[in-house]
């Protein structure tokens, strides 16, 4: 935190030509950097547990991902299996080299050919898990990092997530407040996902898979799971 202060007044002191900070903005910046005060949060999320899972579900289908509520994690390669057949894709799946993945009982479905790593041009299909989802928008917070490099959030045309119901909070707030409770530091990246990707730069007409996936689906574990 201190380097990051300095950092801040520094940057602070160039713009405004100063060769220090007064003790006012230098409890100001620190006030700022501790305190992570909320600005105005949806009343929709202040919702019980389950209730916010009912509205992430929701959430997450008006943007045009699908999901499908599991038991336990050994559902995961039927579930995968299943939604590829339906969409008539490879049963081919690039898997984030996740520890929260690697109990997922893969053999159950021997038809599904598994690779982990960061996905390449020939991936179709990544697997990944993440660290929250938020009921506010439907949105999936994911980090980057050894175990989840963020090619496999862009680069395959299909994305499928594996989300324990209780890794859903309310507000975007909220899922800030749990990476800071992780006490580690932050990661490179911090992506939000809000369904496949669009555009809809051409004539207003929606296309899906412009700047990444477009699909995405998700695989809500109930019990427990990842």
């Amino acid at each position: 935190m201190s380097e990051a202060r300095t950092q801040i007044l520094t940057s602070i002191r160039r713009s405004l030509k100063r060769d220090g900070a007064s003790p006012e903005m230098a409890a100001a910046v620190d006030g700022r950097l501790t305190e992570h005060r909320r600005n105005l949060v949806p009343d929709r999320t202040n919702l019980s547990a389950s209730d916010k899972v009912d509205l992430f579900v929701s959430m997450v289908t008006e943007v045009a991902a699908t999901v499908d509520r599991l038991p336990n994690l050994s559902r995961v390669p039927h579930a995968v299996a299943d939604y590829l057949a339906s969409q008539n894709l490879p049963a081919e799946v690039k898997v984030a080299p996740d520890p929260r993945l690697d109990t997922v009982p893969w053999n159950k479905r021997p038809t599904v050919t598994v690779d982990r790593g960061r996905a390449a041009d020939r991936d179709l299909t990544s697997v990944t898990a993440a660290f929250a989802g938020i009921a506010e928008t439907g949105t999936l917070m994911m980090l980057s990092g050894p175990e989840h490099p963020t090619t496999l959030n862009m680069m395959p045309d299909t994305h499928i997530v594996v989300l324990r119901a209780d890794q859903i909070v309310g507000s975007y707030e909220d899922g800030w407040d749990a990476l800071r409770r992780r006490g580690r530091d932050m990661p490179r990246t911090v992506n939000f996902i809000t369904g496949p990707s669009r555009t809809g730069d051409i004539e207003q007409t929606i296309q899906l898979g412009a700047h990444g996936p477009r699909r995405l689906h998700i695989l809500l574990i109930d019990g427990a799971g990842v």
